[in-house]
């Protein structure tokens, strides 16, 4: 028997090799799982003498078994891709996933988490609008329901923040870009939709002060999500004025930049490294498009598959547990660097 003492499922889980979810799965009915992984846990339980906490399981039960999942905007692939790995981890945990978009609405969004509350979930992943957000609605049911954003943060919102280290991300595009060529403008929406972009453009002016770079922002005229619609029609704007600072332009997120990349083309312009090539186009998110883009684009990857998982782990040991958690914690996933055919 192992001596070190297993103090929730979490833990056990590691110790096991068997997933949080699946653990979970086995803890609310163990003929749910396969014969081999229950046998598996099982030895587990039987070597760590791990017991669970059954008056919190108990309590749990009274539950539903709905988990919500609310995003600002299912039509964006991102969130779409996001969000379907978030929903195959709930549903191998035993819940029931409830996805629910906000489409931009911050009115909407109020109406989406009044009609979860209205259910009783178990728990709520919440990627909030952000900037325009009810913050004092959000907060209420927050209060009411276990919650943990993804990302994007509201401070105060939900018991944590799993998201994207936006500033790591930022630095290390322009180091390469720097690195490889001219340093970059800055291509973003005067009013973004999401939050994130104003990290990164913190950033930006930040890093390129610090490597002794004259920071250039271009801010493109538009609201709302049609960002490839805004990405192109700005990006037809600046390159028909001449006015880019750089042959080099970073775009805050991939939408904006597969609009500019459709606006260089009809420019005339010829994106990527070569010497024939007189422009370079960057951006950040690895949307699910950017690799079939023509150029293929250069961006910054989030990790979908740590923030998905991290972001269910953490809202299941809330239900296990069935105690708020003391502090609220931040965790943030690097991204990664990926070179494509634009830069």
């Amino acid at each position: 028997m192992s001596g070190r003492k297993i103090r929730n499922m979490e833990e056990f889980a590691a110790v096991s090799g068997i997933s949080r979810p699946t653990v979970s799965k086995y803890f609310n009915d163990p003929e749910s799982v396969r014969a081999s992984t229950r046998e598996k846990i099982e030895r587990a339980l039987k070597e760590h003498d791990y017991r669970p906490n059954i008056f919190a399981m108990n309590q749990n039960r009274k539950l539903t078994k709905n988990l919500g999942i609310v995003v600002p905007y299912l039509a964006d692939p991102f969130f779409a891709e996001i969000a379907r790995r978030i929903e195959d981890m709930v549903i191998s945990a035993g819940f029931r996933p409830i996805l629910l978009s906000s489409h931009g609405d911050a009115k909407l969004e109020v109406e989406n988490l009044d009609s979860l509350l209205s259910i009783k979930p178990a728990g709520v992943l919440l990627a909030p609008l952000g900037r325009i957000s009810d913050t004092a609605a959000i907060e209420r049911f927050c209060r009411e329901v276990p919650t943990v954003n993804f990302d994007a943060n509201i401070d105060g919102a939900g018991e944590a923040f799993v998201g994207h280290n936006n500033t790591q991300a930022t630095e290390m595009m322009l180091k390469y870009l720097t690195r490889t060529g001219e340093p970059p403008a800055f291509f973003e929406m005067k009013s973004p939709p999401n939050p994130n972009a104003n990290k990164r453009r913190t950033a930006y002016l930040e890093t390129m002060e610090r490597m002794g770079h004259t920071p250039h922002v271009i801010q493109a005229a538009g609201e709302g999500w049609e960002i490839e619609e805004i990405g192109y029609r700005e990006g037809t704007r600046v390159l028909s004025e001449g006015s880019l600072p750089s042959r080099t332009v970073f775009c805050s997120n991939d939408r904006l930049a597969i609009g500019f990349l459709a606006a260089a083309y009809e420019a005339g312009f010829k994106v990527g490294l070569g010497d024939d090539c007189t422009l370079r186009v960057a951006g950040h998110d690895n949307h699910p498009f950017s690799r079939y883009t023509c150029p293929t684009l250069t961006t910054v990857s989030h990790n979908y598959s740590a923030i998905a998982t991290k972001s269910v782990e953490t809202i299941l040991a809330m239900i296990e547990s069935g105690v708020r958690a003391p502090e609220r914690k931040s965790t943030l996933f690097d991204g990664e660097l990926i070179m494509r055919a634009s830069a």
